[in-house]
């Protein structure tokens, strides 16, 4: 089945009021809320890798209240245990049996805040949690809900009493990204805000209907050139010479997946290079391990992609053919 043009015009509006809605309480991001929301669509998570007070909070709380969703947020401290995410069950003496307590995982976004800073332990809870979209207790399983997005934050100056995300579990998250200072207006109409506050934003569509537009996504056309187009890029990765390991292929469906909603937010039932280029950083960069001696040159997983987009030729062929 493909998306028809009306599902097309449809996804686009919703796609950008849903942008709208969350832009009201992150000024001058749109690209960011944008990323986002695509990977939320996509049934992705999110790692956020930015300085304090940037508004990643708000990001969160944002977006559960633009879909009429529930939002949770996890300090990770170095004393939480995988209990306090998932929840526990605890005996009922009246009752005489055990009765689960929910954790705060269960919600439709989840903002897990300086996830590296909790350790290796509770950090595989969540994302056990991420990749199975349930939590098992005592040999109960539970779903946690749908749509499921967890925001992941890491700060990126303060290592001391961290514990560094592996490989394999930064591989779980669908991109990572950032969402950097506010613009001098932005910055303006924030402290104008200060003075004048307003209350949560309106809901713009009910939780379930994001679930229907990742199934409408899946619809979206992807020449199987385009498919080869990614392929390459992803082996290119392996083959750079600044690199150790390059992307997975988890990796590839991940930007496979993103592109798809990528065209259905920008109007289009098929996808295009553009789309496939304008994902390929967020998706891929997070995934690279660079040889050490790279890295002590001073070069960048975002360096190293952005040569690979010069290298691997672009299909000229247009997506919808």
């Amino acid at each position: 089945m493909t998306i028809s043009p009306e599902q097309t015009a449809w996804f686009a509006e919703t796609f950008s009021t849903l942008a709208d809605n969350v832009e009201l309480a992150l000024l001058g991001k749109r690209h960011v809320v944008e990323l986002v929301l695509a990977t939320a669509i996509s049934g992705g998570h999110v790692l956020l890798e930015d300085y304090p007070g940037t508004g990643k909070t708000a990001l969160a709380r944002t977006i559960a209240q633009t879909i009429h969703g529930t939002s949770t947020r996890i300090q990770f401290t170095p004393d939480l245990l995988p209990g306090d995410v998932t929840g526990i069950s605890v005996y009922d003496q009246k009752h005489g049996e055990f009765e689960f307590h929910a954790g705060p995982v269960f919600a439709n976004v989840v903002l897990a805040d300086e996830i590296n800073r909790a350790s290796p332990k509770t950090q595989s809870a969540l994302l056990e949690v991420m990749e199975e979209g349930n939590v098992t207790v005592d040999g109960v399983t539970r779903p946690v809900g749908s749509p499921f997005l967890v925001l992941a934050t890491q700060n990126p100056i303060e290592q001391s009493g961290t514990y560094r995300l592996p490989e394999a579990q930064l591989d779980r998250f669908m991109i990572k990204t950032a969402i950097g200072y506010p613009d001098d207006a932005s910055t303006v109409r924030i402290l104008q805000g200060i003075t004048s506050p307003r209350g949560p934003v309106p809901p713009v569509i009910e939780a379930s209907m994001m679930v229907t537009m990742g199934e409408i996504a899946r619809t979206v056309f992807v020449n199987p050139l385009l498919l080869d187009y990614m392929v390459r890029l992803v082996n290119a990765t392996r083959a750079a010479s600044e690199v150790r390991l390059g992307v997975s292929v988890r990796g590839a469906i991940a930007l496979s997946k993103l592109a798809t909603t990528w065209a259905a937010a920008h109007g289009r039932g098929y996808v295009v290079p553009d789309d496939v280029r304008d994902l390929v950083e967020p998706a891929f960069a997070h995934r690279l391990v660079l040889e050490p001696e790279a890295e002590f040159d001073g070069v960048t997983a975002s360096e190293v992609i952005a040569q690979i987009l010069l290298d691997v030729p672009v299909p000229v062929e247009n997506g919808a053919a």
